[in-house]
């Protein structure tokens, strides 16, 4: 049996007509003319067998196949451009605005940034620290240009490659403040997925809480943790060496999972941007326990 090729031509159509919200918007971006762009799409629909948008009006909409390919387009776009950036020689220029969350162990991140700007001196690179809520917005709005943020329960959209990340219950070292009633938190400002797990396993289990101590900083909620001020989720990286971690043990049930992703609009991105998404994929993984590098589906949760 042969297999059916996809070609990136018409990969990068319709994921240029999804990202930039309209046919013509991706004709123009791409050099090409309105029916080409429409006849692009419906050719892609003949090779998969299943339509992949649907027109509601003047929005577009993916159908459910479309969900699915548009994850396995940006992949493949992805890595097509990586490879043709490599060989091309063109220089890294240009301004990259990114978002990383607050809610999620970012340092090291930093540090890859930090290393991929001493390595492209012509490229400028903004950092935008936030909940992962709002650094999503950005992308959204086209204020930031590569995000990577917690994933929401309905729908991802720009998602190109997600990570799992398992977080703990911390308390410090030395003390008792795990054992007090209620059991004071120390949390980021609500919205905060890593709170919201808290409290909902907290509910399910019956035991009373209430929140001592909230700030947005990772820094500052570390510092709350240390020193005895109260309990908080953390992941694994952002543990420090005077915590410790809560188990079942000490009454404090396993918290759900959180969705880690890295999103972008395909068609804003320059190269100079692909060089930094390839890094930071590198470093996620690296960091990444091995069952949690995935390619998720952009409909899934956390």
């Amino acid at each position: 049996m042969q297999l059916a090729n996809l070609p990136t031509d018409i990969l990068r159509a319709f994921v240029s007509v999804i990202d930039l919200g309209g046919y013509t918007r991706a004709a123009s971006a791409l050099g090409r003319s309105q029916p080409a762009i429409s006849l692009q799409i419906r050719k892609l629909e003949e090779i998969i067998g299943a339509k992949v948008i649907n027109v509601e009006g003047r929005h577009l909409k993916l159908t459910e196949e479309g969900e699915t390919l548009i994850v396995y387009a940006r992949q493949m776009l992805r890595l097509n451009d990586e490879a043709v950036a490599k060989f091309s020689g063109r220089p890294r220029t240009g301004l990259l605005r990114v978002g990383l969350p607050t809610d999620f162990a970012s340092a090291y991140l930093q540090d890859a940034i930090s290393g991929f700007a001493q390595s492209t001196p012509n490229v400028s690179i903004e950092v935008h620290c936030d909940l992962s809520r709002h650094i999503l917005h950005g992308l959204h709005a086209n204020d930031i240009d590569i995000a990577i943020g917690i994933l929401s329960r309905d729908n991802n959209p720009y998602l190109v490659r997600s990570w799992e990340e398992r977080p703990i219950w911390a308390s410090a070292l030395n003390g008792d403040v795990h054992k007090r009633r209620p059991i004071p938190l120390a949390t980021h400002p609500e919205g905060c997925e890593y709170r919201a797990r808290m409290i909902s396993a907290l509910r399910a289990i019956g035991r009373e809480w209430r929140v001592v101590y909230t700030n947005p900083a990772i820094s500052d909620l570390q510092w709350a943790v240390s020193t005895g001020l109260g309990v908080t989720a953390l992941t694994r990286k952002t543990l420090l060496p005077d915590m410790r971690v809560l188990s079942i043990k000490d009454g404090f049930p396993e918290l759900e999972s959180i969705r880690i992703g890295l999103f972008f609009k395909h068609p804003r991105l320059s190269p100079a941007g692909l060089g930094l998404v390839e890094t930071l994929i590198s470093r996620m993984d690296e960091a990444a326990e091995p069952q949690s590098q995935i390619i998720a589906h952009h409909k899934n949760g956390v």
